[in-house]
């Protein structure tokens, strides 16, 4: 938190740059963190920035560059390696006025840790490879309004990339206050897609299907990924996009159709978030290090990278998955394609009450294309996921009615 201030609209010139302060100085360190993992595992990552210019617009009173840094793990296979599993954090800080250029604001938590946790996986995952391509990503312009995740949103929608999953980390400190428990992280995701069409959100009426967005899949994979490994954290779901009165880059990636969900800490301590670094009646003010939870910051670095890797390694999604309903019966037939890209070796079914917030059941399948089960599609939330040789999981995909 060495910067003076991370702030958007902060000094990024060569002189501000070389003397250690401001967004420029900053995102040189980004770079340069990023470029030096790449160089430990043989030039496995290729560190990028994606630049714009905003404003003058709210919060952006002059036209500022934003730039976005970023680092690439191509997946090693041919037919795998389109597809995406993204993590990221905020760069970029602020203090009590989302004006100030120039003073204090360290932005220890808010969001130094989500960048530190994207950095760590990074630094942790480059030395294995994944069938799949992971992208560390931290973007500034948060704090004046998602400008940089908006921006890199939209390039990838654009260029077409196959955004499986993103994982946005936003205050991930653990903040030291006497409510906090850090044992938990909150992962919060949309119900809702919000790139739903209105064809779309007439289907999920009649489905019922409000709590089976991609993006609460991802969150229920994470909850998984919470029980099958040790990583100091248990991931709390909350079904709603964010907090009260808060945003956060995710909903960027969700307005452009993609799965993403936010990890943030069990209690956010206000005093401690948006507010100049002062003393005022015996409290302390101001986002700095001595607040954070460094133990705990790991521990949520762990859970994410277990799902990054598990989901990098994991085979494609089964495609075009429909629950037939052309007869009024008891059982339930479901078809779909074959997962692409050949890493399948199975499949299986999923399946929960209409009321419960996990899947409940599962049932293994050979390498098939249709199953039929016993129970009633009237009851019961149905999903399919594939499974490689090694045990690997790919996101369920929640089927389509086919009449």
């Amino acid at each position: 938190m060495s910067f003076q201030t991370r702030s958007t609209l902060s000094a990024q010139g060569p002189n501000s740059i070389a003397a250690g302060r401001g967004i420029g100085a900053a995102r040189e360190w980004i770079k340069s963190e990023f470029a030096r993992y790449s160089m430990d595992c043989g030039g496995c990552l290729e560190v990028k920035t994606d630049s714009f210019v905003e404003g003058p617009v709210d919060r952006i009173p002059k036209p500022t560059e934003i730039i976005n840094v970023y680092a690439v793990l191509k997946g090693t296979d041919p037919e795998n390696a389109r597809r995406i599993v993204l993590i990221s954090g905020h760069y970029d800080s602020r203090n009590s006025d989302t004006l100030d250029i120039t003073g204090r604001a360290p932005g220890a938590n808010d969001d130094g840790s989500g960048t530190a946790v994207s950095l760590e996986c990074a630094r942790v995952l480059t030395k294995l490879r994944f069938p799949a391509t992971i992208i560390f990503l931290t973007v500034a312009g948060e704090e004046q309004g998602l400008n940089g995740s908006r921006h890199f949103a939209e390039m990838a929608r654009s260029a077409g990339w196959d955004i499986e999953a993103v994982l946005n980390n936003d205050i991930v400190g653990g903040d030291r206050n006497p409510q906090q428990d850090a044992s938990v992280v909150r992962v919060f995701s949309e119900g809702v897609p919000a790139a739903a069409t209105e064809a779309e959100l007439r289907l999920i009426r009649n489905l019922g299907g409000e709590s089976d967005s991609v993006s609460r899949q991802v969150a229920r994979y994470i909850a998984e990924m919470g029980r099958t490994y040790d990583t100091g954290v248990k991931p709390m779901l909350v079904f709603r996009l964010d907090r009260y009165l808060r945003g956060g880059d995710h909903y960027s990636f969700n307005q452009q159709g993609y799965a993403a969900v936010r990890f943030t800490e069990y209690r956010e301590n206000y005093n401690h978030q948006h507010q100049n670094v002062r003393a005022e009646n015996g409290i302390e003010y101001g986002d700095v290090t001595k607040f954070l939870n460094f133990d705990y910051v790991a521990n949520v670095a762990r859970l994410n990278a277990a799902t990054l890797a598990s989901l990098a390694l994991a085979p494609t999604p089964p495609g075009s998955v429909r629950l037939l309903t052309k007869e009024l019966e008891n059982d339930s037939t479901l078809t779909w394609e074959p997962s692409p890209g050949g890493r399948a070796t199975g499949y299986e079914v999923l399946w929960r009450a209409t009321t419960s917030p996990e899947w409940e059941h599962v049932e293994a399948l050979g390498n098939l294309t249709r199953a039929t089960l016993p129970r009633s599609k009237d009851n019961v939330i149905f999903a399919v996921r594939a499974v490689d040789q090694e045990g690997h999981r790919s996101l369920p995909v929640v089927p389509l009615p086919e009449r």
